[in-house]
């Protein structure tokens, strides 16, 4: 089976109301707090997409990504799908506006930290991401997006919500869910022996 797996805030945490917060005190910028529990740098605070931009590649803001920690029991969860077979697809909205290489960033991240992969799929919208899972033979995905997680069972792709502050309230809306990997892993399996079954079924 190949499962896709995004990146920020599923395979990592990133610390963007912290750390940009930071900068914004340095600098003395006039920039108030918004939405504290978004997971969208551009929401946090009232700038524009030009302030976040020059924060990003004029200020050292790339490093909320390149240094983000990644999530408790990642790693070894992504390990023992690999080991039963799987095909793991990281599959990132990151844009190249931003990240100027994001499928490099995405690698460099990856192997700095051991996390296993087989394949790197960047610049993919959130509103594409169903559709790329189904027209790539992907069973599953796991997201913190509720609404990439929506797109994918529209198109009868499994989905698992990776819950946070930011989408919790609207957690319900996907059938599968964790606010951690051994969740996730629990949910995945419950997902897997129901594929299996289906793949019965079809043969008999």
């Amino acid at each position: 089976m190949k499962i896709a797996v995004d990146i920020d805030d599923t395979l990592n945490v990133v610390r963007r109301l912290e750390l940009a917060g930071a900068y914004i005190e340095r600098k003395g910028l006039p920039f108030r707090t918004v939405d504290p529990a978004s997971n969208k740098l551009l929401d946090i605070f009232d700038w524009t997409e030009e302030d976040v931009l020059h924060f990003i590649r004029e200020e050292g803001g790339l490093v909320l990504y390149t240094d983000a920690e990644a999530r408790k029991g990642a790693k070894e969860t992504l390990e023992k799908w690999r080991a039963m077979g799987h095909k793991i697809v990281v599959l990132t909205s990151r844009r190249s506006e931003w990240f100027n290489n994001p499928e490099r960033v995405s690698r460099d991240w990856l192997e700095k930290r051991h996390i296993p992969y087989d394949e790197i799929a960047a610049e993919i919208p959130l509103s594409g991401k169903g559709a790329y899972c189904a027209e790539n033979g992907i069973s599953l995905l796991v997201d913190d997006d509720p609404d990439a997680c929506l797109g994918a069972q529209r198109r009868k792709v499994a989905a698992i919500l990776m819950i946070g502050r930011h989408n919790a309230e609207r957690a319900h809306e996907i059938r599968f869910g964790g606010t951690n990997w051994r969740q996730i892993d629990a949910a995945a399996r419950s997902i897997f022996a129901g594929l299996g079954e289906a793949e019965t079924e079809k043969r008999t």
